[in-house]
């Protein structure tokens, strides 16, 4: 452990290499830099359209249907045909994605606030 005189010397010779540039106060804006790189994140762009939910089966054009689990991870994929044999060609997609992951669903506590899967659409 250094005596506090080193810790001196050590502290002096550390604050002059360290910039002298301050901080953002709490109110002031962002740097542009900052603005531009959530804008550049891929992630950003890559969330699901809204209205893809909201079609009916017969107005989908995708040929294989997809809805993920945010909770267990899990992954249910239906044909369309498939879908509107099942459920009829009037049926929302988001009721249908949802009902094929509550019927296969393992995520069971007995509460109905805290039962089943969350869906997300692909």
């Amino acid at each position: 452990m250094p005596t506090p005189k080193q810790m001196e010397k050590m502290d002096a010779a550390a604050g002059g290499n360290l910039p002298r540039v301050p901080g953002l106060a709490p109110g002031a804006d962002l740097p542009a830099e900052y603005w531009q790189a959530l804008l550049d994140d891929a992630c950003a762009q890559t969330k699901p359209d809204k209205s893809t939910q909201a079609l009916r089966l017969g107005q989908i054009s995708q040929h294989v249907l997809r809805v993920g689990c945010g909770r267990c991870g899990r992954m249910v994929e239906i044909q369309k045909a498939d879908a509107t044999r099942l459920y009829g060609a009037d049926a929302v997609w988001r009721q249908v994605g949802q009902r094929l992951l509550d019927n296969t669903c393992t995520q069971r506590t007995g509460r109905y606030e805290e039962d089943g899967c969350w869906p997300k659409f692909d």
